[in-house]
């Protein structure tokens, strides 16, 4: 693996979009199973 220096405000910039990223995978997979098993309401 090779190492890479940034600064650190990029460091945290990028930290927070993987955080937010793996809580969107999150709540798509949560949204997936609630539909699966016919949770949702026919909204319009």
């Amino acid at each position: 693996m090779e190492t890479v220096t940034i600064p650190e405000e990029e460091y945290k910039k990028l930290k927070k979009l993987e955080e937010l990223d793996f809580d969107l995978i999150r709540q798509f997979a949560s949204s997936l199973e609630d539909l699966k098993e016919g949770r949702f309401k026919k909204l319009a």
